[in-house]
């Protein structure tokens, strides 16, 4: 592993060349512009959405989770308990996955999936996964589609009052909000009863993002909000701009579709890990680390995905994992372990970080009788081999000291839904 450890300081990628201290500098100082109004890489978008609020109990609402290349959706209320009930999930298809579809076509097509329930609910709550701008009624307006939905006409609609119109039911209550919102609030459902300080969505899966409950004193871009309240807001924390990227992460941030855009999350995110492994391995052949044989069989290698990566350094995918069939040798197979088990360090290192950031922005849980609960979501966080235990451990490192906090973390099946649910239950 002598070679692997070579490149890897030579292109500075070990985890602990990022230095925790000066990335939570930067990343506080970035939400700070943010939520000045200034220019930078957090948008720190304003929700509307009072997470401190108590939600409706007994009373059902719509619950939508639209997102990727899913639909889905179901009636959902919530006993004086507290305790969930949810009628039968109907999932479909995202409109405008095997075509274009115009404006009318693409509400209309959702709007007929919710009809069978439409009429046992005045709310909605829709949890809507796309870049959205969100507006103090609490709707919004697409700002675009990711690459599989084809509808060029719904961009820079109001999504909530465009399916309100489909259905023919402009009175109904709608409240728009995203995945990692929703996430949020399905933690604080999750918690009922139960006393915490404040309250953190995070996803790490094919992308990633955070969001957390600000004082509205503290939004200096909306003016007019009442000083004594709070929102959540959604930090947009993938298109961090600052994070200390090597010449190798710039390289492969060129070769996607979307260069110099949410840079942050193309170094760890499940959307990107595995070909930012591939491009790493590929360079690292270039420069020697491997044989001739291995390194001849891996530059013609197209395509790895995340899973494939961490199965290699786990040693569980021997069957169907292009890596083996590169790596033949006991020294070419630790050698790419090495590099792959580094870069998967790093992401934890990062992620926590991040992390750490936000739980300080909150400026909460410095009792442990009151904790920050922190809900996380998302396939690459829970499956990527050993992601999981090493951010734990990093994340608890940082926040020591003079910087202790005390935080639990929870994960919450069908979140989307509930925290749609949750968000339509709140007024």
């Amino acid at each position: 592993m002598e070679k692997a450890g070579k490149f890897l300081k030579a292109h500075g990628l070990s985890a602990f060349d990022t230095d925790a201290d000066k990335f939570i500098k930067v990343f506080l100082s970035d939400m700070d512009k943010g939520l000045r109004g200034e220019p930078d890489s957090l948008r720190m978008i304003p929700t509307y959405i009072e997470a401190d609020n108590e939600f409706l109990t007994e009373t059902p609402v719509i619950a939508i989770d639209a997102g990727g290349t899913n639909f889905r959706c179901s009636l959902v209320s919530f006993t004086k308990s507290g305790r969930l009930e949810m009628d039968e999930i109907r999932n479909f298809g995202m409109p405008g996955l095997d075509r274009e579809v115009s404006k009318k076509e693409f509400f209309d097509v959702m709007a007929g999936y919710i009809r069978p329930i439409t009429s046992k609910s005045n709310r909605i709550g829709f949890c809507f996964s796309y870049p959205t701008e969100i507006f103090p009624d609490k709707d919004g307006r697409l700002l675009q589609f990711c690459k599989e939905v084809q509808a060029p006409e719904v961009i820079g609609q109001t999504i909530g009052r465009s399916l309100l119109e489909a259905l023919g039911t402009p009175e109904k209550k709608i409240v728009l909000l995203n995945d990692t919102v929703a996430t949020l609030l399905a933690g604080k459902s999750a918690s009922f009863g139960k006393s915490f300080d404040s309250y953190i969505g995070f996803i790490l899966g094919t992308g990633t993002n955070m969001c957390y409950i600000e004082q509205n004193r503290n939004i200096i871009k909306n003016k007019g909000l009442d000083p004594r309240g709070s929102m959540i807001i959604n930090i947009e924390s993938g298109n961090f701009g600052k994070a200390p990227r090597t010449d190798l992460d710039i390289a492969f941030d060129l070769t996607t579709m979307n260069p110099d855009n949410y840079t942050f999350e193309k170094m760890f995110s499940g959307g990107y890990f595995g070909g930012l492994c591939l491009f790493i391995l590929k360079k690292a052949a270039k420069e020697g680390v491997f044989s001739d044989q291995a390194a001849d069989s891996l530059l013609k290698v197209s395509e790895l995905t995340s899973e494939q990566a961490g199965s290699f350094v786990e040693d569980s995918g021997k069957n169907g994992n292009i890596l083996y069939e590169c790596f033949l040798t006991r020294e070419d197979i630790l050698n790419a372990v090495s590099i792959i088990d580094n870069m998967i360090n790093r992401s934890a290192r990062l992620v926590a970080a991040s992390l750490a950031a936000v739980v300080l922005k909150t400026g909460k849980g410095s009792e442990p009788e009151k904790p920050i609960l922190i809900t996380i979501e998302g396939t690459t966080f829970y499956k990527l081999f050993r992601l999981k235990e090493r951010f734990e451990k990093y994340f608890f490192e940082i926040l020591e000291g003079d910087r202790k906090r005390y935080v639990e973390f929870t994960e919450v099946k069908q979140s989307s839904l509930i925290g749609a649910a949750l968000a339509g239950l709140t007024d």
